[in-house]
C-alpha cells in the first residue's frame, strides 16, 4: 500500500491542487454574482449550467481517452478549465457566464475520470478501498481548503480568479511529468435508464435526488448565506462545514449498511436529510445549533449517492456493475443540473427561506418513495449485499471497475 502511495504522489498532489481550485471556485462565483447583482434565478441557471456540462463530459471524455490517452486528455482539459476561470473575472456577464460554465462543468468531469481511471489501474482488490479512502479525503479535504481561499484577496476583483486558474494550471505538472506509464482505458459500456429503473428504481430516485440536494447546496449556499446576512469571513465555514459532515460520516455510514439492511439504512439517511433540513430551516441562520445541523446534514445527504450504488449493485449481476455505474452518473448529473435553477427561480419568487424547505421537501419525496418500495418489493438478504461503496457522487471512473475482479454471476 505504501509503495502504490508513493508511486501516486504526483496524482494525489495534483488533485490536491485542483480541488483547492474547484472548492474557491464554486463559491467565488455565488459571492461574486451576488456583489454584481445578479438575481438569484440567474446564479441558480449559471451553476446549472456547470452540472449539465459535467453531464456532457462524463459522456464523451471516456472517448477522448480511449483514442487519445490519459495524459493528453488532462492536458487538454487542466488548460480548458483554467482559461474559463480567468474568463469568469475578465468578462461579468450572466450570460457569457452561463456559456462558459458549461465547459468548466465539461473540463472537471473528464478531468476526475482521468484521475480516478488511473488510481483504478493502480490499485488491486486488496488495496483499492484504502486508495478510494485517500482518494476522497483528498477530494473533500481540498475542496474545504478552497473555501478558506476566500478571505484572502476582495472577491469584487479579479485577484481570485486568477489564483484559481494557477491552481488549477500547477496541478499539470506533476501529472504530466509523472514516470508511472497512463494505464488503458476501456470505455464503459451503456445499459438503459428503463432497465436499470426495473432493476433498482430506488437507487435511480435516490441517486437523482442526491444530485438536486448536492448541487442546490454547493451551488446555491453562498447567495443564501450571503442573503442571510452572515459576513464575507464566515462564508468558507460554512461551506466547509457542509463538506467536512460528508467527510466524516461516510465511512460510519457504509459500515453500518454492510451489516444492516441496506435499503433501510438508504431510507434512514434520507428521512434524517428531511428533518435535520427542517431543523436548519427552523434554526437561526449562523448560530452554533444551525452549524451543527448543517454539519448533520453534510454527513447524511452525502452519503446518500454511495449507498444509491451499493443498493443498485445488490440488484443487478457483476457484469452490469459498469454500466449501472455510468447510468447512475448520468441521472445523478441530471438531477444536480436541474437542481439550482429550480430552487432558485422559488427563492426569486417567493423568499430567500425556501432554500432549506426545498431540501425538505426533496429528502421527504425521496424517503417517502423508498418506504412505498418496501411495500412493493422484498429486501435484498443481508448476506447476499456487497460492499458499501464510499465515494463522492461525482466520481465515475473508479466505482465503475471496483468489481472488476469479482467472478461474473452466471
Amino acid at each position: 500500500m505504501r509503495k502504490i502511495v508513493h508511486s501516486l504522489w504526483p496524482l494525489f498532489f495534483g488533485l490536491s491542487l485542483m480541488m483547492l481550485g474547484n472548492g474557491l471556485q464554486g463559491t467565488l462565483l455565488g459571492v461574486r454574482a451576488t456583489i454584481e447583482d445578479f438575481n438569484t434565478t440567474s446564479t441558480g441557471f449559471i451553476m446549472s449550467l456547470y452540472y449539465l456540462g459535467f453531464v456532457f463530459g462524463s459522456y464523451f471524455a471516456p472517448k477522448l481517452v480511449k483514442n487519445v490517452g490519459h495524459i493528453r486528455v488532462f492536458t487538454a482539459l487542466a488548460s480548458l478549465a483554467s482559461v474559463t476561470v480567468l474568463l469568469h473575472g475578465v468578462i461579468v456577464d450572466i450570460w457569457f457566464w452561463a456559456f462558459i460554465r458549461v465547459f468548466t462543468g465539461f473540463s472537471y468531469a473528464g478531468l476526475y475520470i482521468v484521475v480516478e481511471s488511473w488510481l483504478n489501474d493502480a490499485s488491486t482488490n486488496k488495496t483499492r478501498g484504502k486508495i478510494l479512502a485517500l482518494y476522497q479525503v483528498i477530494s473533500y479535504g481540498g475542496m474545504v481548503g478552497g473555501q478558506f481561499l476566500l478571505t484572502t484577496a476582495d472577491p469584487a476583483t479579479v485577484t481570485l480568479f486568477i489564483l484559481t486558474s494557477v491552481l488549477v494550471s500547477i496541478a499539470l505538472i506533476p501529472i504530466s511529468l509523472s514516470s508511472r506509464p497512463a494505464p488503458s482505458f476501456d470505455e464503459p459500456e451503456h445499459i438503459s435508464l428503463k432497465k436499470l429503473f426495473s432493476m433498482s428504481p430506488t437507487g435511480i430516485i435516490c441517486a437523482f435526488g442526491s444530485g438536486m440536494s448536492a448541487s442546490i447546496i454547493l451551488g446555491l449556499g453562498a447567495v443564501y448565506a450571503i442573503e442571510i446576512g452572515l459576513p464575507l469571513a464566515q462564508i468558507p465555514t460554512f461551506i466547509a462545514i457542509y463538506l467536512l459532515g460528508g467527510v466524516l460520516f461516510q465511512i460510519p455510514i457504509g459500515w453500518l449498511s454492510d451489516r444492516y439492511n441496506r435499503r433501510t439504512i438508504l431510507i434512514l439517511i434520507c428521512f434524517l436529510s428531511c428533518i435535520i433540513s427542517l431543523g436548519c430551516f427552523l434554526a437561526s441562520g449562523g448560530s452554533l445549533l444551525f452549524y451543527i445541523l448543517f454539519f448533520l446534514l453534510g454527513g447524511c445527504s452525502l452519503s446518500i449517492y454511495g449507498q444509491c450504488l451499493a443498493h443498485t449493485n445488490d440488484h443487478i449481476a457483476p457484469r452490469y456493475f459498469v454500466a449501472a455505474g455510468s447510468s447512475l452518473i448520468l441521472v445523478n448529473g441530471v438531477g444536480a443540473a436541474l437542481g439550482p435553477l429550480i430552487v432558485s427561480i422559488f427563492m426569486t419568487v417567493l423568499s430567500i427561506e425556501v432554500y432549506f424547505l426545498s431540501l425538505t421537501v426533496l429528502f421527504f419525496i425521496i424517503f417517502a418513495y423508498g418506504l412505498y418500495r418496501t411495500q412493493r418489493s422484498p429486501s435484498i438478504p443481508l448476506e447476499d449485499q456487497g460492499e458499501a461503496i464510499i465515494m463522492p457522487a461525482r466520481s465515475a471512473a473508479i466505482e465503475l471497475n471496483i468489481t472488476e475482479d469479482t467472478p461474473q454471476d452466471s
